[in-house]
């Protein structure tokens, strides 16, 4: 017989990340010390009449919107029918962005490698079970942390002394004065010329800039540097196809777009478009584990490398299985702050500016299912009353 899904769980809690606080407009976390933002996330539980669970901490509020949609569906269904229930869902969330079936479908893995004894990277096909990491910046900050490009620069040579091979900025942001072209520039060169010769090097303004003037100005920078990839620079939002084909062909240094496209037929119709050189991909964003292996599968079709984003364990499973993929993100990180991943993991499952070892990689959770333990007394210690369970 087969496994059958007998309630669905959804539980919002929060914890405080310190030394945080958020920019002049309130969009962007910052370094802002003896501050703290108070961040909430869900913890998904699938159970089954097998008694197995699976289990995802992550999402967001409108994501866990979503899974109210479709959560009744999947009672009474086999748990290991992933890619059935992935179309259904896709279909039922067809109005909507989908970022709901991405906890859900994670949770479904999770249950999947423990039902068969497995991590999830080997039920995908291991490649690899170290991964080599890039550091990936808070945003710029006016508060004395990553306040000046010489900031940026001295903090990339802590990054390559820990062992990392790569580093990302992430410009300034806020308020107009914020925004200040010159400093990003300043800030490429300094980094480039401080470590460029031994990281890789990566620039994400985040659609911070406000014109393709400064898309290509900032972008003129990054070639003197030699920098690996440009991400996300200017007010399309990620998005135009027609906008980043435009600049990729003015620049030499590879674009790096598709974190905010939705869907995998606009990701591949962005691709077709030759609008980007690497694509993105992130189980929570993208319709879970399930959507983030058919993207990266679109990519490896195109001869093109997919870049996961964010760090996580749903993240490292589905890298380890991929070849067509170089660095694991270490978000978002800064010399006086933590990461802003909650402390829910109850083994040594970590994702922080020291996770690396010498070499820059971060191991592969060998568990069964996603391979980390949740400290489930903290999730209901912290849980902010939003619960939601589905039977």
């Amino acid at each position: 017989m087969a496994p059958e899904i007998t309630k669905i769980e959804s539980v919002e809690f929060a914890y405080e990340i310190p030394e945080m606080g958020t920019d002049q407009h309130g969009f962007n976390l910052v370094y802002e010390p003896g501050e703290s933002v108070e961040r909430k996330l869900f913890a998904v539980t699938v159970h089954t009449d097998a008694g197995i669970t699976g289990e995802y901490v992550g999402g967001n509020s409108p994501g866990a919107a979503q899974i109210n949609t479709f959560a009744d569906y999947l009672v009474g269904k086999n748990p290991l029918a992933r890619e059935k229930h992935w179309s259904e869902i896709k279909r039922a969330l067809r109005k909507y962005d989908r970022m709901g079936i991405g906890p859900v479908d994670i949770a479904l893995w999770d249950f999947a490698g423990k039902y068969y004894d497995a991590p999830i990277h080997e039920l995908l096909g291991t490649y690899r079970e170290r991964l080599p990491a890039y550091a990936s910046t808070y945003h710029g900050d006016e508060n004395g942390g990553l306040e000046t490009p010489e900031d940026f620069a001295d903090f990339a040579e802590e990054c390559l002394d820990l062992g990392y091979p790569g580093f990302k900025i992430h410009g300034w942001g806020g308020s107009d004065g914020s925004r200040d072209l010159d400093r990003e520039i300043d800030a490429v060169h300094a980094v480039g010329e401080r470590v460029g010769d031994e990281m890789d090097l990566m620039h994400d303004p985040a659609c911070e800039l406000e014109t393709l003037a400064d898309a290509l100005e900032l972008g003129r920078a990054l070639d003197e540097q030699d920098f690996f990839w440009y991400e996300d620079p200017y007010r399309d939002g990620g998005i135009s196809q027609h906008a980043h084909r435009k600049l990729r062909q003015q620049l030499d240094t590879p674009i790096l777009q598709t974190e905010h496209v939705r869907g995998l037929e606009p990701f591949t119709d962005f691709i077709d478009a030759e609008a980007t050189d690497f694509v993105r991909a992130d189980p929570e964003y993208d319709g879970g584990i399930t959507g983030a292996m058919k993207r990266a599968r679109v990519a490896e079709g195109h001869g093109l490398d997919v870049e996961f984003h964010a760090p996580g364990p749903a993240q490292r499973h589905c890298m380890a299985a991929v070849r067509n993929s170089n660095y694991y993100e270490m978000a978002l990180v800064h010399p006086d702050a933590p990461n802003t991943t909650p402390p829910v993991y109850a083994g040594n499952y970590e994702d922080q500016l020291d996770s690396v070892d010498d070499e820059g990689t971060v191991p592969v959770p060998d568990g069964p299912g996603l391979g980390v333990e949740y400290d489930w007394d903290y999730i209901e210690a912290n849980a902010t009353g939003s619960v939601h369970v589905y039977e």
